[in-house]
Order: C-alpha cells, then sequence, then structure tokens
C-alpha cells in the first residue's frame, strides 16, 4: 500500500481535511482572458499553494498559527480560457453551493473580474453588505475596448446592485478623470486609516463585510508580479494595517486576486501574497 504520508500536500498548509469540518472555503479562481496589459494571473493560485510551505504557520503581528483556523482548500475550479460568460457562471454557481452551506468564500485569482460573480454570490445572501475594494485602480469604467464584462468594469458591474453607498475604495492612485469624479461625489474613496475608520462609523457594527483585494494596491518596488503595476503604492506593512481595521468586523467573504508570478522571476511577489493570504486566514478565519 502507498504511504501517502510521504507526499506533500498540493493544498495550502493549514487546510483542514474536509470540507464539512470548515467555516471558510479556499477555491482558486484561474482565470486572466480579459487581461488588457499582461496577462499570467491564471497561474497565480498554484504558484501561492507552494510559495506557502516556505511561510512559518505563526503569525507574530496576530500571536496565532494557522491551526487555530477553520479552512478548507477545495483546489482550483475549472475554468474555461478565454470565455468569461461561462467561466463567472462556473464560479458563481460554486460560491452560492458553498454559501447556501452556510459558509464564506476565500478566493484567489485570477484577475480582478473573478470577483465579480463572489461578490453577487455574496450580496444575495446578505444584501446590506459593504464591499471594500482595494486597489490601484478604480476599475470604475462602464466598458472597455467594448467589454462591459472586464478586469477594469468589475467594480461598475457590482454597482449594478450594490449601492455606491455601502462601497469602501482604498489606495486607488489610477483611473479616468470620471472614475475620480464618480468616487469624489459619491465619497467612496479613502485613503488613511482615519478616514476608513470615520467610514466604518457610519454603517452599523455587525454589518456583513466584503474584502476584495488587488494586490497591485502595493508599490511595485514591493510587488513587481502583476499585470498592470502603477508606482506610488502601499508598502506590505501599510497594507496589513489597513486590513486588520476590520479584523474584528463581521466579514463574511474575501478574495485576493492579480498576482502574475512570471514577471518577478526572483517569486518575491509570490511570497509577499502568499503571506498577505496568511495574515487573512489567521486573522479571520
Amino acid at each position: 500500500m502507498l504511504n501517502q504520508d510521504c507526499f506533500l500536500s498540493k493544498n495550502w498548509m493549514g487546510s483542514k481535511e474536509t470540507y464539512e469540518e470548515a467555516k471558510w472555503v479556499m477555491i482558486g479562481l484561474p482565470f486572466d482572458s480579459t487581461c488588457s496589459n499582461r496577462p499570467g494571473t491564471r497561474f497565480a493560485s498554484n504558484e501561492i499553494r507552494y510559495a506557502s510551505y516556505g511561510l512559518e504557520e505563526y503569525s507574530p503581528m496576530l500571536n496565532k498559527e494557522l491551526n487555530s483556523t477553520s479552512f478548507y482548500d477545495a483546489g482550483d475550479l475549472n475554468l474555461p480560457f478565454g470565455n468569461p460568460h461561462d467561466a463567472l457562471f462556473i464560479i458563481k454557481n460554486c460560491a452560492n453551493n458553498i454559501i447556501n452551506d452556510n459558509k464564506f468564500i476565500f478566493g484567489v485569482g485570477g484577475e480582478h473580474l473573478v470577483s465579480l460573480p463572489l461578490i453577487q454570490a455574496a450580496y444575495q445572501k446578505y444584501p446590506n453588505m459593504i464591499l471594500v475594494h482595494f486597489d490601484a485602480h478604480a476599475d470604475l469604467r462602464q466598458e472597455y475596448l467594448g467589454q462591459k464584462l472586464s478586469h477594469a468594469t468589475v467594480i461598475r458591474r457590482v454597482l449594478d446592485d450594490i449601492s455606491s453607498n455601502n462601497l469602501i475604495q482604498i489606495g486607488i492612485r489610477s483611473g479616468e478623470k470620471e472614475e475620480f469624479l464618480f468616487m469624489n461625489e459619491n465619497k467612496t474613496l479613502c485613503q488613511t486609516n482615519d478616514e476608513i475608520i470615520k467610514k466604518l462609523n457610519e454603517y452599523n457594527l455587525n454589518i456583513p463585510i466584503y474584502l476584495t483585494i488587488d494586490l497591485d494596491v502595493l508599490d511595485p518596488s514591493i510587488f513587481s508580479g502583476t499585470g498592470t503595476p502603477e508606482p506610488g503604492g502601499m508598502t506590505y506593512k501599510e497594507l496589513i494595517e489597513k486590513l486588520m481595521l476590520f479584523k474584528n468586523k463581521n466579514v463574511i467573504g474575501i478574495d485576493v486576486v492579480e498576482l502574475s508570478p512570471h514577471y518577478d522571476i526572483s517569486g518575491v511577489s509570490t511570497v509577499v501574497a502568499a503571506k498577505i493570504i496568511r495574515e487573512l486566514l489567521i486573522g479571520f478565519t
């Protein structure tokens, strides 16, 4: 009989053995067919899994280990390359199944468009939820290159359902003039910790919160492995500090997207992504 203990797991370290025993479910979303600059995010989830085994399970900042969390790594969805409509349908169907089982989703992309069906599925169950959007880009275009479904339009498509009153955008530093006019008029943009806290105080204390994190919110000097790098971004420490402002809130969904691992041959960007995910798993699951 084959001794399977001799093999390394392909799942995220610290994952529960079964779906049934976990509160959170991690799903990989390998899709990047609408990337407008440099593709490659479809490779991120597997690369992040491998990089996770180079990390410690203990977080000094949170003083907790991964074994105290409750998440299950379900692996990657099998998504059709080049077909956004079918890919989004598959993702949303999976998300609905997880949410209907009274579990929470932790998505790992993939391009930012994969967040749309996750957010839509969460919104169906939590219609008063807040969407918190970390990104370098506003993603508020009505269409991009003639397409309404794009990584450049994902937040605009979310707003087809969710009120802009329930949107918080953090780290945005790139977009069309109309996108910045929208953010200013609707007061969605918060850049400092004080601004974020002030905005959160406007809501009910237990309101559901969904976090969508485009990793190009980080400065390219820290995170070069992304399709659309934007100078002037956050440090790793600044991003973690902002994320942890939501630690004791009612977070009901998370996704982390837009690592293109092969644009950083050093592998540092992949490690950064893996460590951010580790902190989120320990802090929120």
